[in-house]
């Protein structure tokens, strides 16, 4: 219900933002946590009229006293700044759009290979910086934070009793995209493992409806992982290959507009095989670079 506030369960409430794509599904959840003086999870992108809407289906009386971001894509986070000018809210995060990087990513993002996936919010700078593990209460209202890079590497989950605000590490509509410097296939398998042992109820995802059986979808979306692992590699026993090569050969059903997101996945398993030395690359490690077998 792009618009409207909807109660999801006691204490979370949601409204969709009018930003529907291919990427970002029916558009991107903002939640409000709690009442009276309530929690914001995800402003969302920088539309006025997205926070206008979420103002005003806020019951009479109450005011913002916090506002969550899970990470610095452009879907996400640039709507924070403006809430915060609106009502004085403090904005809170792991960090800046690099925070959490692996030694690998950083290393990628120091020889210029950043780019590709969603779009990161360069500009996104937050007000207080909310440490793994970290719980936050304010009136009737209380969350954990979780660090679950592998979408993003400052990326956030938030967890409310046996329910968890998953962001775009876990969604129920899509596997999510992994895209490097900023995606790590390896950070995804342990912040999957990590949800998993959170044993939650119910997840409310950054995209789409909530996922009422996790353990399942958890399961499935690790599996769709290793298959595509097992692709690649099957794909480089025949001969080195490009990522671009191997996107083109293994997604054979992908609208051609999906298959740049579809490489910087396949980029994201190299990466990781790279880490593991089940692949090495030529001249050295690049989305453009020729992978072959170790």
């Amino acid at each position: 219900m792009e618009g409207k506030m909807e109660e999801l369960q006691p204490g979370l409430r949601r409204i969709i933002a009018p930003n529907p794509s291919p990427m970002t599904y029916t558009g991107t959840c903002t939640y409000v946590i709690g009442t009276g003086e309530v929690a914001v999870v995800d402003p969302g992108p920088a539309d006025p009229a997205h926070l206008q809407a979420l103002l005003d289906a806020l019951a009479p009386g109450e005011r913002v006293s916090h506002i969550l971001v899970t990470h610095a894509h452009l879907d996400h986070s640039p709507g924070a700044r403006l809430l915060a000018e609106a009502t004085g809210a403090p904005i809170l995060a792991f960090g800046p759009p690099e925070s959490g990087r692996a030694p690998v990513m950083a290393e990628l993002a120091a020889r210029g290979h950043a780019g590709g996936g969603e779009g990161v919010d360069n500009a996104f700078d937050p007000d207080i910086l909310i440490e793994d593990g970290e719980t936050l209460s304010h009136g009737d209202w209380s969350l954990t934070a979780l660090h679950t890079p592998g979408h993003f590497c400052n990326h956030l989950s938030f967890a409310m009793g046996d329910a968890l605000l998953t962001g775009d590490v876990v969604m129920g509509w899509s596997s999510t995209l992994i895209s490097p410097p900023d995606g790590d296939l390896g950070d995804y398998y342990r912040s999957l493992a990590r949800i998993e042992a959170q044993s939650p109820r119910i997840l409310y995802p950054g995209h789409g409806d909530p996922v009422t059986d996790p353990q399942t979808l958890i399961a499935s979306q690790r599996a769709h992982r290793d298959a595509r692992t097992e692709q690649i590699r099957s794909a480089l026993t025949e001969r080195p290959a490009t990522p671009q090569g191997l996107t083109r050969a293994i997604y054979t059903d992908v609208p051609a507009a999906l298959l740049p997101a579809a490489e910087r996945n396949v980029f994201a398993h190299l990466v990781e095989m790279s880490v593991q030395n089940q692949v090495t690359a030529a001249p050295d490690l690049r989305p453009e670079a020729l992978f072959s077998l170790t």
